[in-house]
């Protein structure tokens, strides 16, 4: 006789969901989708091209979120299901599958429990990430590629939309720099657990002797945040470049200065945009960037408390937020909440879940303290 009595789990997965869906808060989900589906629907929406991507992009993010609650609580009804239908004709390939669908769905459960914790100002909002080399040379500009196709590929892995803005190549390998846009529910809230120094310790394949190189990277995240047009900048405040947009090892790409470089003088903020086809339109995405950026900096201010949103990085000793070790044990290892992971492959390839959930609740009980 077939034994498979998952109810305990299941009930233990329906008790967590229930408080997340709680959280969630499915009738004002259902009531905003509404609104904005008739706003998205008006004859005359388009005539403002700004304000219509805001609403269809808030029209997808809450059909998205509403979506993934009832998905789940579709599972958790079709797995109750399987499992009597497995006992019931003694089908082990129905048990079978009943306890990976219960695996997936404890999971799945899981990341969605660990996002009800993201209830910052601006976490619900989609991200701006920086990423730029720090020091150790060819390997620190090389390190940078690398955490960028890590942030890309999680990125990919999720079905989110990115929109690479500017990359700064090196002259050897790498980059020195490159922001991108993750444009998805709650990616800042998400990946800002993820701004900090970042150190890789290997041996260097640009080097002769074989020796450990040191080498670091700086991410810096940022949300977008419609109401950065709010702070005003004086002309006389930005100094303003314009340039070539350029591939791998400075290779010129682009035969017009279509590139646009931001740099707000009081305050020594750079923003570079080269993405765009045209100079107009890098230049007023370079301006949102730096609204953004600025209009955070005025809200710290404001309220007297330490810089953590987009915080100065220095990419270097003393600083590091997460070591990823390539030589003798292999390790990636997050020195604030102690998570660790024995295969770096998966991690560079985008499997950053386990650490970034890590990060949230080691975050929630700081904020707590």
């Amino acid at each position: 006789m077939l034994e498979l009595d998952l109810s305990t789990d299941i009930h233990a997965l329906r008790s967590t969901f229930a408080e997340i869906k709680a959280v969630a808060d499915v009738p004002a989900l259902q009531a905003d989708i509404q609104r904005l589906s008739a706003e998205a629907g008006a004859p005359d929406l388009w005539d403002d091209v700004e304000k219509a991507q805001k609403v269809t992009s808030a029209l997808s993010h809450r059909q998205a979120d509403l979506k993934r609650v009832t998905e789940i609580e579709q599972r958790l009804d079709d797995l109750e299901v399987l499992v009597e239908l497995a006992v019931e004709l003694e089908d082990e390939d129905s048990a079978a599958e009943a306890r990976r669908e219960l695996a997936d769905l404890d999971e799945t459960i899981g990341q969605l429990e660990v996002q009800t914790l993201l209830d910052g100002e601006y976490d619900d909002r989609a991200a701006v990430v920086t990423i730029r080399s720090g020091a150790g040379g060819d390997d620190a500009t090389d390190f940078a590629e690398m955490l960028m196709r890590m942030y890309l590929r999680w990125a990919e892995r999720h079905k989110y939309p990115v929109k690479v803005m500017d990359t700064s190549y090196a002259e050897g390998a790498g980059i020195k720099s490159a922001t991108f846009e993750i444009d998805a529910p709650y990616a800042y809230g998400t990946l800002s657990v993820e701004a900090g120094t970042h150190r890789l310790a290997r041996i260097s394949p640009f080097g002769s002797a074989d020796k450990r190189q040191t080498s670091f990277a700086a991410v810096e995240v940022i949300p977008v945040m419609e109401e950065a047009v709010e702070v005003e900048i004086p002309e006389t405040d930005i100094r303003v470049d314009v340039f070539r947009s350029s591939g791998p090892g400075g290779q010129s790409v682009n035969t017009t200065d279509s590139a646009v470089r931001l740099t707000h003088i009081p305050t020594g903020i750079v923003v570079s945009m080269q993405n765009e086809k045209s100079q107009i339109q890098n230049r007023a995405a370079a301006m949102r960037v730096l609204q953004t950026r600025l209009l955070l900096l005025k809200r710290e201010e404001e309220a007297a408390k330490k810089k953590e949103l987009a915080g100065t990085i220095t990419a270097s000793w003393g600083d590091q937020m997460r070591s990823y070790f390539l030589y003798g044990q292999q390790l990636v290892k997050d020195l604030r909440t102690g998570y660790e992971v024995g295969n770096p492959a998966p991690v560079f390839d985008g499997d950053l879940d386990g650490f970034i959930a890590a990060g949230i609740r080691w975050r929630k009980r700081k904020d707590d303290d």
